[in-house]
């Protein structure tokens, strides 16, 4: 897991910036019911995607583990910004239209209790948005992804399959879903050894110091050193909670 207080100024420019923000929330507000008043973003980060889901009648709200990045997020969206646990979120129970967590389960071996937790806050009637399979995006049949499969890990904290069984456990239902590009996270061979030694890829990759430093020099062979390949397609469910 990265030092999420360390990235929190630098985070943006290694992530896609505002492009990749702004897609981020396009799709999120597809799925959030005009009907709804409050939206939660759950791990919200610096808060580059938060302040993008603003519309006309939705109040949006913040919350983030790490005091780096909900600092950065606080200076862009203001107090409605909040420190706090996903597993235990400093909001009430069933008082809020929508939670969304954009790039968060994938991170977390308990994915399981942010569900629950996201499930507590809703309303009747309330959606969960969240991005699910979210490492499994990354793989575009590239000559990078030949070199980084058999050290994939196989069960993803944020797989499909495993969210809708957990939300079904707190009366949310699968809804409707969408996707969006990942700009900018398209990934080159030079990149890609930098993030494996950084340590960037812990929820996707597992393998020995030995098999490290073997994918490391076969990414160092590929051509294009740093001509990144496409970027990846995320995709977002809705869950929602029965009325």
């Amino acid at each position: 897991m990265l030092n999420y207080d360390a990235e929190a100024e630098r985070y943006d420019a290694t992530r896609g910036g505002v492009p990749r923000a702004e897609a981020a929330a396009r799709a999120v507000l597809q799925l959030v019911p005009d009907r709804a008043r409050t939206l939660l973003d759950v791990g919200c980060g610096t808060g580059l995607v938060t302040e993008r889901l603003a519309r006309p009648g939705l109040r949006v709200l913040g919350v983030d583990a790490s005091a780096g990045m909900a600092s950065v997020a606080a200076g862009r969206v203001g107090p409605t910004v909040v420190l706090g646990d996903s597993r235990r979120l400093p909001v009430a129970t069933g008082s809020v239209d929508a939670v969304c967590a954009v790039w968060l389960l994938h991170l977390l071996p308990d994915a399981a209790e942010v569900v629950a937790e996201c499930a507590r806050v809703l309303r009747p009637g309330g959606v969960f948005i969240t991005t699910v399979d979210k490492d499994l995006a990354h793989g575009v049949d590239s000559d990078i992804d030949v070199l980084l499969a058999p050290h994939l890990i196989p069960d993803a904290y944020d797989e499909a399959a495993a969210v809708v069984g957990w939300a079904a456990g707190h009366g949310l239902r699968p809804g409707a879903e969408t996707s969006f590009t990942g700009h900018g996270q398209g990934r080159s061979p030079a990149l890609t050894v930098e993030k494996i030694r950084a340590g960037y890829f812990a929820s996707a990759l597992e393998f020995s110091p030995r098999q490290a430093q073997g994918v490391i020099e076969g990414l160092g062979a590929l051509p294009g050193q740093h001509t990144p390949r496409p970027d990846p397609v995320y995709r977002l469910l809705t869950l929602g909670k029965d009325a």
